[in-house]
């Protein structure tokens, strides 16, 4: 599997991020909605990863500077033919160590509270995430959890 930096112009990296918001807005409220489409994804202060293998794509994620010690996880997914073979946990591992090697002390994120997102939420406690309070702009919400870690 090679996870490069994408630049969001590939047919097959839109169409995965639109059945990631797709799904976002089939099980949460509108409000609640936090996923970014991929005019957003192409901001200067987001770093966005894909992984493939071969010419298949695997999955996403990005990482979205806050301030000078703090990211965010934005637009975790995995596509739907390559779920169960340990794509989010080597996505999750590498942004992790991207944001450690570009000088980021805490990357945090934002998920459903919702049965869809329990397999994202123990994933990111594996990956030692503990909840916290909102961060950023981000207001309390019933449909939210919120996670956190120290690099």
């Amino acid at each position: 599997m090679e996870i490069k930096i994408d630049d969001l112009n590939g047919g097959e990296v839109i169409q995965l991020l639109e059945e990631h918001l797709a799904d976002m807005y089939a099980t949460s409220p509108p409000e609640s909605v936090h996923a970014l489409d991929v005019s957003a994804l192409k901001s200067p202060e987001i770093t966005f990863y894909s992984s493939w293998r071969d010419d298949e794509l695997l999955g996403c994620v990005a990482i979205k500077a806050l301030d000078n010690t703090h990211v965010e996880l934005k637009s975790m997914r995995t596509s739907n033919n390559a779920r169960n073979q340990g794509v989010a946990s080597k996505l999750l591992s590498h942004v992790i160590e991207q944001a450690r090697e570009k000088g980021f002390a805490t990357i945090s994120l934002e998920t459903g509270s919702q049965e869809f997102f329990k397999p994202a939420r123990s994933l990111y406690e594996k990956y030692d995430f503990s909840y916290c309070e909102p961060f950023g702009d981000y207001q309390e919400d019933p449909h939210s959890r919120f996670m956190t870690r120290q690099l």
